[in-house]
């Protein structure tokens, strides 16, 4: 069924461009039989959707079946110590990144403790990526070498008129639609990281799941990065929030230009910015920087000194949590990946608010992990190696606002 939805979604990219052309040559039969194709393509999508979304709930929330995680586990050890290499499908991946927060692992002792005392490695304090990974839509693009996701920029307006004045006239042609497409390209992620050889004193299955988290930790670390940045080139493979584009080059993201940093207004600022001119605010959440999280709070009115927001954490998510802006209650995360409006300099893109469902991360086949022994043997360390290949665009127009400074700074 993900391969129909994704062949169906294929076939009405070029359905739209067809009808696009059609209209422009002022053809409008044809434009309009091309138009009731792509609605009845509509129609069937969102079946396949709701079946593919269900499936994926079932999938993702499925309590694990501890007898057989232990026994993967195992099996998956053996693979790692012997120098192999452990393979993820894109679906197990995208449970593993969606469930990172609040998966059972296999070293918490649910299922076998460690051989000896102390042989447990410590991870560092704060070690937690930004759940902007969890937030996101991920889909499965195993066997693509590209996706193309069609998005309206502008709809058909309508027209008015006195009925005697345009009795038996031609009416005023309405403004075209316009659409876009968010192209989706495969990007190569790779996971390097170092552990200590005194992890083999684990028992079979807490090696294995040490080096498994690590690497998904590596890998959502990375992917908050891109998710936000894009990779940097200067013609993406994968965009960011802050870069997005479609294949005629035009932003999908909306800019808002700050003019006075970090102020008691600039949420209010952010929240109005975003949605369209009838609606505001509908599922968006802040993504801000820790300094600038940190300047909010010490804003305090100028009459009775009281801080004008105040914050309450996520329990059990210390890296998200709601801003209480008077009687509104705006969700936030925090990603060090992004860059601080507070003393930020000239034309700096810094703070996004938006949905962040409006981002679309394309996962290209497998996860890998592998274990080398000899990179790093004189310092008695395991190298941990991970490749995969991900993708990633904004997929609604001005589906994120992102705050920028002025020019002048």
């Amino acid at each position: 069924m993900r391969r129909k939805l994704i062949d169906l979604k294929t076939q009405r990219t070029a359905l739209l461009e067809g009808a696009e052309v059609l209209l422009k040559e002022g053809k409008q039969e044809e434009y309009r039989a091309e138009m009731k194709k792509i609605r009845n393509m509509n129609a069937e999508i969102e079946d396949v959707e709701a079946l593919v979304q269900e499936q994926d709930r079932q999938f993702m929330e499925k309590a694990p079946d501890f007898a057989e995680e232990k026994d993967k586990a195992l099996e998956r050890a053996d693979v790692l110590q012997k120098g192999g290499e452990v393979k993820f499908s894109a679906r197990e991946t995208i449970r593993d990144v969606y469930q990172a927060s609040k998966q059972i692992t296999l070293a918490t002792g649910t299922l076998v403790q460690p051989t000896g005392a102390g042989s447990a490695i410590r991870d560092p304090l704060g070690n937690v990526v930004s759940s902007i990974v969890d937030e996101v839509y991920i889909q499965d693009l195993t066997g693509m070498t590209a996706f193309l996701e069609p998005y309206v920029i502008s709809e058909v307006d309508a027209k008015g008129g006195k009925v005697a004045t345009t009795a038996g006239t031609a009416r005023t042609v309405s403004a075209d639609p316009k659409f876009g497409v968010a192209k989706i390209s495969p990007y190569e992620l790779t996971v390097t990281s170092y552990v200590d050889k005194n992890i083999s004193r684990l028992s079979p299955a807490n090696y294995y799941e040490k080096i498994r988290s690590m690497a998904m930790r590596a890998m959502r670390r990375m992917l908050s990065d891109l998710i936000v940045n894009g990779d940097g080139q200067g013609s993406p493979d994968m965009f960011g929030i802050k870069n997005a584009k479609n294949m005629a080059s035009e932003n999908i993201f909306a800019a808002l230009e700050i003019t006075g940093g970090v102020t008691e207004d600039l949420l209010t600022e952010l929240f109005f910015a975003y949605g369209g001119d009838e609606t505001i605010g509908a599922n968006a959440r802040l993504y801000l920087n820790k300094a600038d999280l940190r300047a909010l709070g010490k804003i305090r009115g100028a009459q009775d000194k009281k801080k004008v927001f105040s914050f309450q954490p996520e329990s059990g998510n210390p890296n998200r949590g709601m801003i209480v802006d008077g009687g509104t209650m705006i969700p936030y995360a925090v990603n060090s990946f992004l860059t601080a409006l507070d003393g930020a300099g000239a034309s700096a893109q810094t703070m996004v608010y938006g949905d962040p469902m409006n981002y679309e991360v394309g996962l290209f086949g497998e996860f890998t992990i592998r274990v080398d022994e000899s990179v790093k043997a004189v310092e008695r360390m395991y190298t941990i190696l991970g490749d995969a290949m991900v993708g990633g665009n904004l997929v609604v127009d001005k589906g994120f606002v992102v705050a920028t400074t002025p020019a002048g700074g």
